[in-house]
């Protein structure tokens, strides 16, 4: 099978034209954390509008989660803590849990206006918007009057 790069007439790259050539990508390398569990799915969209991140990650909260723009890198952090005391007469039991992973995306230079980024996190899913920057938004189609 062979794959086709499409091209855009865009002159403002996507988002996506590089999404899935990264070395991020790479599932033999980066999609575990440090402490070797697989890192969480991630969907990405794009509109005219804007590009959305979802992040899937149930059984956290809100506060779990740390979302930093440096430059033109979004990262999404989390780290979670369990811990679950059980104290009887005979004995102690203690169970805890530890779980972290980071994911980094490339924003395209001058393209998404990072004051205006969102995120949040329902039903297991953190979702951050990333809001186009309105000189990069398509512009509709007008009819030029001749005089």
């Amino acid at each position: 099978m062979t794959l086709i790069r499409k091209h855009s007439d865009n002159m403002y790259p996507s988002f996506l034209d590089n999404f899935f050539s990264r070395d991020w990508m790479d599932w033999n390398n980066s999609n575990f954390s440090n402490t070797n569990t697989t890192l969480p799915a991630v969907n990405v969209k794009e509109s005219d509008d804007l590009f959305e991140i979802e992040v899937a990650a149930p059984g956290m909260k809100k506060d779990d989660f740390k979302i930093d723009l440096d430059n033109n890198r979004l990262t999404i952090s989390s780290e979670h803590k369990e811990e679950n005391v059980d104290e009887n007469d005979n004995y102690t039991r203690k169970e805890f849990s530890y779980q972290s992973f980071s994911r980094s995306f490339t924003i395209p230079e001058n393209v998404v206006n990072g004051e205006k980024i969102s995120a949040k996190y329902c039903d297991g899913v953190l979702c951050v918007k990333l809001p186009k920057r309105e000189e990069v938004k398509p512009k509709p189609a007008r009819q030029i009057k001749i005089s």
